[in-house]
């Protein structure tokens, strides 16, 4: 290869390189779009956050813009996002799941959602007595799984709600 050529390839590619750096950069700097949201309410709608704590079944993470794309079932427990403006929101979340895109958008979508300001503890706690009652006389496999749900999704719903 000729060296004209030599350095008509090594310009190129500096220059594709300092492209890519900038755009990662300002995409960085502009933040990380969040949707977030349930059947029943949008709590997010492609705002920017700084950060977006999820619990999930391979373990609780954080998320922060140009997060390594990546998909992940959501389990019962609390989501906090914390805001571009600094103030931090916490959601007690049921099942579903979390997707975070290659642009640094995420989205989590939510079988149940709710604001944990909005939690009732002694509502909590009766939630799990019930569901401790139904585990013990549950017969059958089908129930006894049924049962198993509702006992770990109440017990994050009592600690969620302290």
């Amino acid at each position: 290869m000729s060296g004209v050529l030599k350095l008509a390839m090594n310009r190129t590619f500096a220059t594709r390189v300092s492209s890519m750096a900038t755009q990662m950069s300002r995409r960085y700097a502009s933040g990380m779009p969040l949707t977030f949201s349930s059947p029943y309410q949008v709590f997010y709608n492609a705002v920017d956050v700084k950060q977006v704590d999820v619990p999930s079944f391979s373990g609780s993470f954080g998320i922060l813009p140009n997060h390594v794309p990546t998909l992940a079932v959501l389990k019962p427990g609390v989501v906090s996002v914390y805001e571009s403006e600094g103030t931090v929101k916490k959601y007690f979340v049921s099942s579903g799941t979390v997707t975070i895109n290659e642009d640094s958008s995420v989205q989590v979508l939510a079988e149940e959602a709710v604001p944990v300001e909005n939690l009732d503890s002694n509502a909590a706690r009766e939630a799990l007595n019930r569901a401790q009652q139904a585990l013990s006389s549950a017969s059958g496999d089908v129930a006894k799984a049924e049962a198993q749900i509702a006992v770990e999704v109440s017990e994050a719903l009592v600690q969620a709600s302290h």
